[in-house]
């Protein structure tokens, strides 16, 4: 056979990208294969058995919808890209994680899906119960707390609560990493498929976990309410509520679901009771509703039923899994715990060890300083004797200067004497001067007084004159031959010789006051240079007076 014929024998493939909560896969496929055939080859590459609570989703015209497992994977509305994504996701959630979940794979996907819808605020979570399920996601990421190893901001790049409950909360990066720490440091010696156990069994009990939501109408007009499907029926919620519903039909209480075209019928098993019908956006809306309330109504009837062949065999497995690990992780306690003891023995050795060295270099340090210490005080007794000597010595001269001293001081006692004396000397010069000065300066105001007076009497006199003058010449001119010449004449020579006694009394007195005034301050001039002197005198005398002090 030739090559080209084998070629031509080889089945067409497209290829398929497959993505996981935390991981991504491509494969091959052939053209002929069914969605189970896909379905199937995943589940293999992931090692997962428990197939029937997952599918794969894809996006078609803004709408999820999920691969049919029993039509051709090509003839399906898919995308028509290359390669085909799909999501490898959980379809169907359990009632009770902790009894369904027995695979640790399965259980590790629900973990990441759940916490990854908590993250994005598709499941509301109280920020009380976000900080604990954090505290749970640390502990299956990193393990058990270590203070030294897990220092302040090690969950920095970490998204561990929903925006919503950082917004609403005026708390810092720290301060939040604080509290999930406080918590993370309780769950010390649980395992990873510990802590993931114990965030999906506190994330089952929230209100909106597992529900899968769809807008309906009681009529074809108005899109009011909402329809969830979960693992224990059918509920009705309002448009503004999804907490609390306003009607739920439990799988066991639901006879028939139908749908046609866009209407949605549920039929009680109750034949007297109301049958409900409500209306969708579209078609595709009733096929995925009516889709996925048959697989949640199987696993509901299933978990009920005694559990197959197959499911008591992964039963017991897993029983026998949790107790092999559970014996493995004592194991490895009690060895973490036998180390933790080694190392503590270790660092007591080594502390102790610590201590002996020290205590033997402190010994040697001390021996050492005692020997220096002996060295010193025989250098000391040297240098006492010296010094007894020297102080002998200091002390002859010092009786030597206190005798000079003493001398000094006798004289510095007269000099002081004679200098108070001088003092008071100067003290009644200054008196005797000060009593001068106001004799002085009466007798200038005497003057003064007097000089006054006889310009006074001097005007008085020029006034005399003038007044005569002008009486008397008139009858000088009108009768000249009976004037008496003589008489006048012998009255005005009286007048003049009056006038000028006066003028030389009153110089002879300026003279004299001028006199006095320069004789003053000739003699005020003479006592400043003596206070001067004096105060030379003393300020020596208070100089050697503090120089005889210090030397004493």
């Amino acid at each position: 056979m030739s090559i080209r014929g084998l070629k031509k024998k080889q089945p067409k493939t497209f290829k398929v990208r497959v993505v996981t909560v935390d991981a991504e896969m491509e494969f091959s496929c052939e053209m002929k294969w069914k969605g189970k055939d896909l379905f199937d080859l995943v589940c293999r590459a992931l090692g997962l058995r428990e197939t029937w609570f997952f599918g794969l989703q894809y996006t078609i015209k803004g709408m999820c919808t999920w691969l049919k497992m029993d039509k051709k994977v090509l003839d399906q509305e898919i995308p028509k890209e290359d390669p085909i994504s799909f999501h490898f996701l959980a379809k169907f959630y359990p009632e009770k994680v902790e009894e369904e979940l027995l695979q640790e794979i399965t259980q590790h996907l629900f973990f990441l899906q759940v916490k990854k819808q908590i993250l994005d605020e598709e499941i509301y979570c109280s920020p009380e119960a976000t900080v604990l399920l954090a505290s749970y996601a640390v502990q299956a990421k990193y393990g058990d707390y270590d203070p030294n190893f897990h220092e302040p901001g090690f969950l920095a790049h970490d998204e561990l609560l929903p925006k919503r409950v950082l917004r609403q909360y005026q708390l810092t990066a720290e301060m939040w990493e604080e509290k999930i720490t406080a918590w993370y440091a309780e769950h010390r010696g649980i395992a990873r498929d510990e802590a993931e156990m114990n965030y999906l069994k506190i994330a089952q009990d929230l209100e909106m976990y597992g529900v899968n939501y769809f807008p309906i109408a009681q009529n074809k007009n108005h899109t009011d309410l909402l329809l969830g499907v979960d693992a224990k029926g059918i509920h009705i919620y309002s448009i503004n509520n999804r907490f609390s519903p306003n009607k739920s039909f439990e799988w066991s209480a639901i006879r028939n679901i139908s749908y046609s075209e866009k209407e949605l019928t549920i039929k009680p098993l109750d034949k007297k009771a109301e049958v409900f019908k409500f209306f969708s956006s579209q078609l595709k809306v009733n096929k995925l509703i009516l889709q996925l309330c048959i697989g949640n109504h199987d696993l509901f009837m299933r978990r009920r039923k005694v559990d197959s062949i197959e499911i008591q065999q992964m039963k017991a497995q897993a029983r026998e899994e949790k107790a092999r690990k559970k014996m493995e992780n004592q194991r490895l306690a009690r060895e973490k715990q036998l180390r933790e003891e080694a190392e503590r023995a270790k660092e007591e050795l080594e502390r102790r060890l610590f201590q002996l060295e020290d205590e033997a270099r402190q010994a040697n340090e001390a021996l050492l300083r005692s020997q220096e210490a002996a060295e010193l005080l025989a250098e000391k007794a040297q240098i006492a004797e010296e010094e007894a000597k020297l102080l002998a010595q200091n002390a002859a001269e010092a009786e030597q200067e206190r005798q000079r001293l003493e001398i000094t001081a006798l004289k510095t006692k007269e000099e002081k004497r004679l200098m108070e004396q001088k003092m008071r000397e100067a003290e009644l010069i200054a008196v005797k001067l000060v009593k001068e000065s106001d004799r002085r300066a009466k007798e200038a105001e005497h003057l003064k007084q007097d000089l006054h007076e006889a310009r006074e009497a001097e005007r008085k006199a020029k006034q005399k004159l003038l007044d005569i003058t002008r009486l008397n010449y008139p009858n000088v001119v009108k009768y000249p031959q009976y004037s008496p010449t003589d008489t006048r004449d012998a009255n005005f020579d009286k007048g003049s010789i009056k006038l000028d006694l006066k003028d030389i009394d009153l110089k002879r007195l300026s003279f004299e006051i001028e006199r006095e005034r320069l004789d003053y301050l000739e003699k005020s001039r003479k006592f400043e240079d003596r206070l001067k002197e004096l105060k030379s005198e003393i300020h020596a005398l208070k100089l050697e007076e503090k120089q005889s002090g210090l030397y004493s």
